[in-house]
């Protein structure tokens, strides 16, 4: 195995150039959906912070600077893979087909993302909260489809922060012990609220930790959708052809705070933020989209124009739901509901409310 670097593999470097043998050539209508998500994802993150600090949703975790890594890994999946995303992934959740209405009801506190949207055959998975402990999860769920020689694989998403907690290494160590068909996927955003990666890790890289575990380990450019699309291609594709697990490194960088009520201004330099927007995700696919397949300046507005007016109707519609019924609260708990929990939902469901 060869040894890992900082370098990090891209297909549109910084200035615009492509590197055509990396490049997945692509249709120009699946490229067009890639940066569609990520505007639709940056335009939320805004009307998100906004409605925070209005007191209309609770605290949310802003997505700026990370549309790029999300879409792009979102992108690779199938519709039978199984997908963990962690609590900043809203672009992730965009890319698997969740209603933009229901990650508002999220943060409204109403609901978990994937409410409806999956049926008994889910595949994406509520966020987590806990730092990393959905990795174990993906690791368990990669692990039984391959007991029954199921063609999927698992994503796990997570922080550069979760790689200093003990559900990482676990995770890892079993997923490389078992071959487990599970994609580790690192958005290091460089900073772990407040704690930097050169705090979190002495290792040069966090691809690099793979090797402990006996699988490989792969850097790519966080901002470059392209990039991230075929590292998570390439890897879910040799999990299914039995070649074990494969750890992700996307370098990208969180531009807003760590959540809403975060000050990040309190522990990194304006000048650090200043040069990473210049690293922006979305102008690498938008001078990708105008290079490669001719986008235009009128293709540019209409689409602003409708990542605007589609913001604004799920937030409406978010609003305008009544709240869960309190039945929901007994669903997605056990596969086959135990009696003791029969006896409690018969009891909170036909009660009168005075009695509750």
């Amino acid at each position: 195995m060869a040894t890992q670097t900082p370098d990090v593999n891209r297909v549109v470097d910084l200035d615009g150039t492509v590197d055509e043998r990396a490049d997945p050539d692509l249709p120009a209508s699946t490229v067009e959906e890639l940066y569609r998500q990520q505007v639709l994802a940056r335009t939320f993150d805004e009307k998100a912070v906004g409605l925070h600090r209005q007191g209309r949703i609770g605290t949310y975790a802003p997505v700026r600077g990370q549309e790029a890594a999300q879409v792009g890994a979102a992108a690779a999946l199938t519709a039978e893979d199984f997908c963990f995303p962690t609590y900043r992934d809203h672009a992730l959740y965009l890319g698997r087909g969740v209603p933009l209405e229901n990650v508002v009801v999220h943060l409204l506190g109403e609901g978990n993302y994937v409410d409806g949207t999956d049926g008994p055959g889910r595949r994406t998975f509520p966020p987590t909260i806990p730092i990393a402990t959905q990795i174990p999860h993906a690791v368990g769920v990669s692990r039984a489809a391959d007991y029954r020689d199921d063609d999927r694989a698992a994503l796990v998403s997570f922080g550069d922060g979760a790689t200093s907690e003990g559900d990482f290494h676990e995770g890892l160590n079993f997923a490389g012990v078992f071959d487990a068909p599970t994609v580790f996927f690192c958005q290091n955003n460089q900073w772990a609220i407040s704690v930097p990666r050169e705090r979190q890790t002495a290792s040069a890289t966090i691809a690099q930790k793979a090797r402990a575990y006996g699988f490989e380990g792969v850097r790519v450019d966080g901002n470059d959708v392209l990039a991230v699309y075929g590292a998570v291609s390439d890897a879910l594709d040799a999990a299914k052809a039995g070649e074990g697990p494969r750890l992700i490194e996307a370098v990208t960088y969180r531009r807003g705070a760590h959540t809403t009520t975060d000050d990040p201004s309190q522990y990194r330099d304006d000048s650090e933020v200043e040069r990473w927007a210049e690293r922006d995700p979305l102008d690498r696919t938008r001078e990708y989209l105008e290079d490669a397949h001719g986008w235009t300046a009128a293709d540019e507005r209409d689409l602003r124009a409708w990542a605007d007016e589609r913001v604004a109707e799920a937030v409406v519609a978010a609003e305008e739901r009544t709240g869960l019924d309190v039945d929901d609260i007994f669903e997605h708990v056990y596969a086959r509901t135990p009696q003791r929990l029969r006896r409690q939902r018969e009891r909170v469901v036909d009660e009168p409310e005075v009695d509750r």
